[in-house]
């Protein structure tokens, strides 16, 4: 099945037994071309993904536990929150907020400079990223997007803080319009969210910048600039659809047809598969990888793709996920250079911690008049 175009072929939703079907129903000369093809799209896109573990001296009173103890404390979700937030502020998009103004160097936000910056957290959970941004940072109003119903949230806790203004948005990302939440609407804010499960995390990056229904370019213009900086942590790219990724155009264009983007997806899975007792993440390097495999192939000519999986040890597959996962966000990273903004992609914690460990962070710069 060929995929001439971004919306071609296969059904909008498929489960990962079909992607399994997929893989699984390739000869083995196909399958070991599509793992060529994924090596060599690896050392072309994915060049620049650093390490970036950023714990601030901001997060401190929540590293030392000196929080309100009704707030449960896991140490490695706290790294995980400091990490996000560390980076924001690496990236200057925290550095220089100071008691609810964000201004940057000497010079504030154009028309904006009255306004309180705000914080949509996507797949909110229970809000303790948030809480922590609230805690570290003195964010002032805040909008938590999550479909679910959660106990034990940091409402309560955010609620008591003076002057803080928080609403919960209880919806599915896909569904939200931000034009319509009119609290925010025209005010500037920070996206964030941590774990955003596969396709969600191209629903909220569509949702901060895709233009919506009924709206003037000029007006999506001007909404845009509102949007000051985001930090997504990426997970559970197995989950991903080709109907909701963002940069489809993108992986067409580098060769990558929707059923190979679907396999990919399904690859993911194997990164956290294995065991992270050491940090894993740090062999992705394609070409030893290249090297391990296609001395592999070399006996496996006629081979089945069972066959061929069966012989290939936990670190190959684990570092064909991991590389499946960096395509995957690196398009979405793509995505979000081509909407204007200056982005990266980082591992914000060691897979130690956790392996889904990749964040997408970016900020606005100012090229829409305001």
């Amino acid at each position: 099945m060929s995929a001439n175009g971004p919306d071609s072929g296969l059904s909008d939703s498929i489960s990962s037994e079909m992607k399994r079907n997929i893989v699984y129903g390739m000869s083995g000369d196909q399958f070991h071309r599509l793992l060529g093809k994924i090596r060599a799209l690896h050392d072309l896109i994915c060049k620049d993904i650093q390490d970036s573990y950023q714990i601030k001296e901001a997060c401190n009173m929540w590293i030392k536990g000196e929080i309100d103890r009704k707030i449960p404390f896991q140490e490695k979700h706290v790294l995980q929150q400091a990490s996000i937030l560390g980076n924001l502020d690496e990236f200057g998009v925290l550095r220089n907020y100071d008691g609810g103004q964000q201004r940057e160097g000497n010079r504030s936000y154009g028309n904006d400079a009255n306004v309180v910056p705000a914080v949509v957290e996507f797949g909110a959970g229970r809000g303790y990223l948030t809480q922590m941004l609230a805690d570290c940072y003195g964010i002032k109003r805040v909008f938590l997007v999550e479909r679910k119903s959660y106990k034990l949230k940091a409402d309560r806790s955010l609620r008591q803080k003076e002057s803080l203004i928080l609403e919960r948005l209880r919806i599915d990302i896909e569904d939200l319009n931000l034009n319509a939440v009119e609290s925010l609407r025209h005010n500037p804010y920070l996206a964030i969210g941590k774990h955003l499960c596969g396709p969600a995390t191209d629903l909220a990056l569509r949702c901060c910048l895709t233009k919506q229904p009924n709206q003037a370019d000029t007006e999506q213009c001007r909404d845009k600039s509102k949007l000051k900086g985001l930090a997504i942590a990426t997970c559970c790219h197995h989950l991903c659809q080709w109907k909701h990724y963002t940069n489809k155009r993108y992986l067409l264009e580098l060769g990558i047809t929707k059923e190979e983007f679907l396999a990919i997806t399904w690859f993911t899975s194997w990164a956290v598969d294995a065991n992270h007792s050491e940090d894993i993440s740090d062999v992705t390097d394609s070409k030893t990888f290249l090297q391990s495999s296609e001395n592999e192939s070399d006996g496996m000519i006629g081979c089945t793709v069972d066959e061929i999986v069966k012989s290939m040890n936990p670190v190959e597959r684990a570092v064909l996920g991991f590389m499946c996962k960096e395509i995957i966000d690196m398009g979405r990273l793509m995505w979000l250079k081509e909407c204007g903004l200056e982005t990266q992609l980082v591992k914000y914690v060691p897979s130690t911690i956790s392996p889904e460990n990749h964040l997408l962070i970016a900020k606005c710069r100012n090229i829409c008049a305001t």
